[in-house]
């Protein structure tokens, strides 16, 4: 194991499902990721940072030996390989990309009332640890078995059910499987290691990596709203707008009324245009958002 160095800031990205995200999600805060002819091992524009691309549980492990000072992975990795021997990982913020559940499911025939029978029975997972949890919690009798991927195949004839990440449910419908109970629910989330954390070098770094990734999700949750309005109903229109905090209000050429912009919430648009239309407001345009710096 190479010595620690507070030079370089240690960055991991994860390679599967998560990586699409992450990629784009760096790339609009202006961090895009250069793999190259690199393989595992690409840049991004930032100085003294040394970037690995691995496996989201590799990377849980890796911050907890202290060979990574920062990376995305899953929620539910983080759960499942919690060591009270490890050193701590820190959440530095939810990117609410992938959302998975960790889902028990069995074929249906196996159910009585919607529940696993009361006999001894064998659940496939790569999930050990929180499978055997919830089978502590639930007070069922079972052999956890460790799977490889493909768990959803396992039943009936390896396995009597499975503890499987789920997405829409389609994959485990095509294998005949319903789900029972979720274990938890999961997204790509951004951790640093507690340690990288208390290092006077390292810990502004990765405050300004979280600041940008941040920047760029809440930017994705809002849009620029502007539109013009007369002074007598400026005050109406000022009052619908749920802007972050005061909307931006200019006045237009030869006494014509106001400008006003603010960046809004993208889920309320549709009431809020018709709305803002009642109270007075014209012109108005809706544009994206870049990044977003309270």
């Amino acid at each position: 194991m190479s010595p620690v160095s507070t030079h370089l800031l240690r960055l991991a990205l994860p390679k599967g499902r998560m990586q699409d995200g992450v990629f784009a999600l760096l790339r609009d805060a202006g961090l895009s990721v250069d793999v190259g002819t690199r393989g595992y091992r690409p840049r991004v524009p930032l100085p003294d940072t040394d970037v690995k691309l691995l496996k989201p549980q590799n990377i849980v492990e890796m911050l907890q030996a202290g060979t990574r000072d920062v990376g995305f992975a899953g929620a539910d990795w983080v759960a499942e390989l919690a060591d009270a021997h490890a050193a701590p990982l820190v959440e530095l913020l939810d990117t609410d990309l992938d959302p998975v559940r960790l889902v028990v499911a069995a074929p249906p025939e196996l159910l009585r009332d919607g529940r696993l029978p009361a006999r001894r029975l064998t659940i496939a997972s790569e999930f050990v640890g929180l499978t055997t949890a919830w089978v502590a919690r639930q007070a069922v009798t079972a052999q956890v078995v460790r799977s490889y991927g493909a768990t959803e195949v396992f039943p009936p004839e390896d396995a009597d059910a499975i503890v499987d990440l789920a997405a829409s449910g389609s994959t485990l419908r095509a294998n005949n499987l319903v789900e029972v109970d979720t274990v938890m629910t999961s997204s790509t989330r951004l951790y640093a290691s507690a340690a990288a954390l208390a290092d006077p070098e390292r810990r502004p770094r990765i405050d300004a990596l979280a600041l940008l990734v941040a920047s760029v999700l809440e930017a994705r949750r809002r849009a620029m709203l502007e539109l013009n309005v007369g002074a007598a109903q400026l005050e109406a229109v000022v009052a619908a707008l749920p802007c972050m905090r005061e909307p931006t209000v200019a006045p237009l050429a030869h006494g014509a009324g106001y400008a006003v912009r603010a960046a809004v919430p993208r889920a309320a648009l549709p009431g809020l245009i018709v709305e803002l239309k009642r109270r007075g407001g014209t012109d108005l345009v809706v544009t994206p958002c870049a990044q977003i710096v309270p």
